[in-house]
């Protein structure tokens, strides 16, 4: 199996900012490779979707509000120079805090909140699953919800998904390469999913 999550880590930013559009992960992008351009260089570069709550056509940051960047280890330097920044997100202001790296860890559970893929639920699961097998992953699949995000210019849509009795070699590598398209938009990246009863 591939051993390229050894040299992938998140980086943890503390954030303050109140509100956002729902369409926030492309301005969100296109402002992080404003100010970090190598970024847009490297496709396994990610951005974790923020923790947030909905309210009509914005969503509100809670205040604790962290940006998480997943990336190769080599980038760590580059992106840690982001501390401090403000970001114009659609004309919503987000400040950063200080950078610190974070260790990808192994759980047995992990969930996506939006994979890209067939909108049917059957065939979504048909394509997760042969993205598993070309991985040499053997694991449970549950699909949650269909989602769509979309801005004017773009439209990325498919489903949650959680997949579960992962070994930890295989999740390790999971976190680290994700499925799908849409990455830098946060699309197709897991993050641990500790309760796992009442998804099926």
């Amino acid at each position: 199996m591939d051993k390229s999550h050894c040299a992938m880590i998140d980086m943890v930013f503390e954030l303050e900012g109140e509100a956002l559009p729902t369409s926030y992960p492309f301005a969100l992008w296109n402002e992080l490779v404003r100010c970090a351009p190598q970024l847009a260089n490297d496709d396994l570069v990610g951005i974790i979707p923020l923790r947030t709550a909905e309210s009509g056509e914005k969503v509100l940051l809670p205040k604790r509000a962290k940006l998480a960047i997943r990336l190769p280890q080599a980038l760590a330097e580059i992106v840690s120079g982001l501390s401090g920044r403000e970001l114009d997100i659609s004309g919503n202001t987000l400040r950063l805090g200080t950078g610190r790296p974070r260790q990808i860890q192994f759980h047995s559970t992990l969930y996506a909140q939006l994979v890209t893929g067939a909108d049917d639920e059957a065939s979504f699961l048909k394509e997760m699953q042969a993205y598993l097998d070309a991985m040499s992953i053997q694991a449970g699949l549950i699909c949650g919800r269909r989602r769509v995000l979309s801005d004017n210019g773009h439209t990325l849509s498919g489903h949650s998904l959680a997949i579960y009795d992962l070994a930890p070699e295989a999740s390790l590598h999971l976190q680290s390469a994700g499925l799908g398209a849409g990455r830098r938009f946060g699309c197709g990246i897991f993050m641990p999913y500790k309760i796992i009863s009442g998804l099926e």
